[in-house]
């Protein structure tokens, strides 16, 4: 008897991998929302976008700023207004493109990601924890695959 997958056994594994990876995800995005609102009272997607400056210390245009976050302008726009009225980041007109605006952390929001990046590292750690060194290398290795591979 051959141990042989067929096709069809490893497109029905391949979907049952796609959806542990996707319970996988929302359980430490969850997480993640969960103690981020409760230690910084801030937003998963708002901390994306303070984690994202926080980076890049000199700013980012809007649009570099989107996509970086791989999500549309409007939805970036509405965060970081928020983000100025609540003085942890400063737009700037660009000299050269009236129209186009530098966003970069202030001294209050670099403080702020500060302490949050380094929370969330700890979180990410502690809610991994039981995954091996070697398992981690592996599964980047799988994760870059996926997102590099052609599509067509």
């Amino acid at each position: 008897m051959s141990h042989k997958v067929t096709n069809q056994t490893l497109a029905t594994q391949r979907v049952r991998l796609w959806l542990h990876m996707l319970k996988a995800v929302r359980t430490v995005e969850s997480a993640l929302r969960e103690r981020l609102r409760k230690h910084f009272e801030m937003t998963l997607p708002r901390f994306d976008v303070m984690a994202t400056l926080y980076a890049v210390p000199e700013g980012l245009r809007m649009t570099e700023l989107s996509e970086q976050l791989v999500v549309s302008s409007g939805n970036v726009t509405g965060i970081v207004e928020k983000l100025v009225e609540d003085g942890l980041v400063e737009r700037q007109s660009m000299e050269n493109d009236r129209r186009a605006h530098l966003v970069k952390t202030t001294d209050k929001g670099r403080k702020l990601m500060e302490e949050a990046t380094t929370a969330h590292r700890a979180w990410v750690d502690e809610l991994l924890n039981e995954v091996s060194e070697p398992d981690v290398a592996r599964a980047i290795s799988i994760m870059l695959d996926i997102r590099h591979a052609p599509r067509g």
